[in-house]
Parts: C-alpha cells; sequence; structure tokens
C-alpha cells in the first residue's frame, strides 16, 4: 500500500466523526456542565476517536471526558473542532504524544477554540507545561505516567495509566506492515530503531497488567491484552528488518 509522508500537514474533510470507546475502571465522571451527549456509566472511560471520517493522513485524535477533559493529540483533521463540541462545550488540556505533522496540524485551531493548556515533551511556542518521564498527568478521570519512548520521535512520549495505554506512534495495533502489534517508522534520518526498541521494552517493564486497552497513534483501538500486543511489536522491531520495502 502507499505510504504517507512524515510530518505532513494535510488538508481533510469538513465532516466531524466521532467513535466512543468504553473501559471499565471503577471511576465515576463528571455528569453535567460541559457534556453535550450523555454521560458515560460510572465505572467507564470514556474515549472518543475525533478524527474518524478523515479522507486525508492524520492520526488519531482522542478525547478523554472527565474532571480534567483532555484531547490526547490534535490530528490534521480539519473537523477537529467540530467533532470536540459534538461531545463537549470545555476542553481543558492538550497532551501531545509527539510533534510530526499528523499529530499537531491542527493544535492551534483547538488551542484557539477551547483556550486549553498544552503539555508537550518537546518545546513548543504555546505549550504551558513541559513533560518529563515519569511525570504523572490527568486525563479524564484517570492519573497516566509518562513514560519517554524515543525512536519515532526525539520528542515521543506514551501515556499509562491503570486500565488504559496511549501509545502515540510508538506502538500500534494494526497497520499497513503488521496487525496485532506493530511499531512507528524508524527510516528517516532522526529516527533510531534501536532506540525505538528500547523504548519499547521501556514501556513494557512499566505497563501494568491491568491495562486492557490501547489507543495508538493509528490503526484501531484494541481492547484485550494490551501486553502481548506491545510484546509482539517488541518482537518484530527486534529483527531489524525494514517495516517497509522502501525503507
Amino acid at each position: 500500500m502507499p505510504l504517507p509522508p512524515q510530518n505532513t500537514t494535510v488538508k481533510l474533510q469538513d465532516a466531524a466523526v466521532a467513535h466512543r470507546h468504553h473501559l471499565g475502571d471503577g471511576v465515576s465522571h463528571r455528569t453535567a456542565g460541559s457534556l453535550k451527549h450523555e454521560p458515560p456509566l460510572a465505572g467507564t472511560m470514556a474515549v472518543y476517536t475525533v478524527t474518524d471520517g478523515a479522507e486525508t493522513f492524520t492520526c488519531n485524535a482522542y478525547l478523554v471526558t472527565g474532571e480534567r477533559t483532555t484531547l490526547v493529540d490534535a490530528g490534521a483533521y480539519a473537523g477537529v473542532v467540530d467533532a470536540i463540541r459534538d461531545h463537549v462545550d470545555e476542553l481543558d488540556r492538550v497532551v501531545l504524544t509527539h510533534q510530526h505533522g499528523d499529530h499537531v496540524a491542527e493544535l492551534a485551531a483547538v488551542l484557539d477554540a477551547f483556550d486549553a493548556e498544552l503539555y508537550a515533551y518537546g518545546e513548543h511556542p504555546r505549550r504551558d507545561h513541559a513533560l518529563a518521564d515519569e511525570d504523572t498527568v490527568t486525563v479524564g478521570d484517570h492519573d497516566c505516567t509518562v513514560v519517554y519512548t524515543p525512536g519515532h520521535a526525539d520528542d515521543h512520549v506514551s501515556l499509562v495509566s491503570e486500565t488504559a495505554l496511549f501509545s502515540g506512534d510508538v506502538v500500534v495495533h494494526d497497520d499497513g506492515a503488521f496487525d496485532d502489534g506493530s511499531f512507528g517508522r524508524t527510516d528517516a534520518p532522526d529516527q533510531s530503531r534501536e532506540r525505538l526498541i528500547e523504548s519499547i521494552r521501556n514501556l513494557l517493564d512499566r505497563l501494568p497488567a491491568s491495562v486492557g486497552a490501547m489507543y495508538a497513534g493509528h490503526g484501531s483501538v484494541f481492547e484485550g491484552d494490551v501486553r502481548a500486543v506491545v510484546e509482539r511489536a517488541l518482537e518484530r522491531a527486534e529483527r531489524r528488518e525494514p517495516k517497509y520495502p522502501a525503507e
């Protein structure tokens, strides 16, 4: 399959489509105020993929509702602001996994629309909070540990809670190369397969056994044995073979 270029800003369709995923976690969620749609049941994590329906290349951007309504990555979907507004009136923060173009092309539009605070590992002129390895950041109603995971990008981080993994591009469930466990591209000059391998190993070391959902930067949301998916991604990365024939 043809591969989209990396670090590219794109123009997407205007229609806003969002999917909703639930993950039990034993935490009650806010039920009033900013939620336009019906609130999730107590004990679930409500995550909306607000870039679904995009016809051109973008990452997955995830809206997590709760006490600290959070967007994980802004994506490159021109309709993302409207998609967010389909679910909430207010957005507290945007957390970036990294700053490749498909993850940040619509960042300024989101920050301007909602006056949200920006959390990022790498420097950014609009960054309010610098992330570092082992920091804790609240996403929705859930405390997530920041895990520094370079290799695909020097500023890449993943977010790990007791029940969910936001893996960015370091590990994905499915893409054009592999299903059931794939890893980020490392064919650009500023990328490193060796650093990526070390990052996946580190992520495995710090992944709670209770994690049952993975929200990756590309591909589908996965619910099930997340550790097994990450282990398969590591095994494939450790072969040190080109992920795509063009690498």
